[in-house]
């Protein structure tokens, strides 16, 4: 069976990375038996940290098998970044444009051809306000279907004492733990020979979750909330929030000016 090996560019980014990494975490490194020696495959890891993609390559580089992720295309377009992210192999997304697809087709084919594709299936980092795995996108699961190939479930912890979502500011020290643990791939073959529709990409794009879900609550030692955060119904509730408020002020504000008419009508009625 064929696998990609690891070029170039993979080598000298590690030879830049490794050594910060290795000195600014320690690691608590598992399951990485569970890592297909060869032939295509997908690992399917939460995101909390900006730091996650070099942490988990970090990770994945140490088992021989180099994953290639989704980024965004922006990232491609120029400078040394560019080079290296075209060099390594990463695949570019173009959101909300005719070429989104496109990064779709590139990973079924990465995987036809031996290679690892690494999902992050929330698609951004969690909203969650524990830092659990969210609500994921169904690209994990449709490139999934599409070649049956085997789903890791990976489940990482850590990153955010060093980096906490969206924070601009890191805090390297004390020197802090990096948790990595894979799990055993991800039974998918009740979905198999069906047709791919919504709802099907869906159930199984939760399937995968809550076998990433179940990775991070070994790592943290404790059970996952048993609602999933969904980014979609939260910012639904929170503009009902808003214009349930908006309401409230309106009707305030004309109720006001109901009494200050009604006030202003009695007073000269009795002069």
């Amino acid at each position: 069976m064929s696998r990609r090996r690891i070029g170039f560019w993979y080598r000298f980014a590690a030879v830049l990375c490794k050594p910060p990494l290795v000195v600014l975490f320690k690691r608590d490194w598992r399951g990485m038996e569970n890592i297909p020696a060869d032939g295509g495959f997908i690992t399917a890891v939460n995101h909390n940290s900006h730091l996650d993609p070099f942490l988990y390559a970090h990770y994945q580089y140490n088992t021989g098998r180099v994953p290639r992720f989704l980024a965004k295309h922006g990232l491609f377009k120029k400078g040394f970044v560019g080079a290296a992210m075209r060099g390594t192999g990463q695949i570019p997304v173009y959101r909300e444009s005719t070429n989104a697809l496109s990064a779709f087709r590139a990973a079924i084919d990465a995987v036809e051809r031996g290679e690892c594709v690494a999902f992050y299936p929330e698609g951004t980092l969690t909203r969650d306000p524990e830092l659990w795995p969210m609500t994921g996108k169904t690209g994990v699961a449709r490139v999934a279907l599409q070649t049956k190939c085997p789903v890791i479930p990976v489940g990482q912890w850590g990153a955010t004492d060093a980096l906490a979502p969206y924070a601009k500011k890191p805090h390297f020290f004390p020197r802090k733990t990096h948790h990595v643990l894979a799990g055993e791939p991800v039974d998918l073959s009740a979905f198999y020979g069906r047709e791919i529709t919504p709802d099907l990409l869906k159930e199984a794009t939760e399937v995968i979750m809550t076998a990433i879900t179940a990775e991070v609550e070994q790592l943290r030692g404790e059970k996952a909330p048993a609602k999933r955060y969904d980014p979609r119904e939260a910012r639904i509730a929170q503009r009902r929030k808003l214009q349930d408020g908006a309401a409230q002020k309106r009707d305030k504000s004309q109720a006001g000016s109901g009494s200050s008419a009604s006030g202003g009508t009695t007073e000269e009625s009795s002069k």
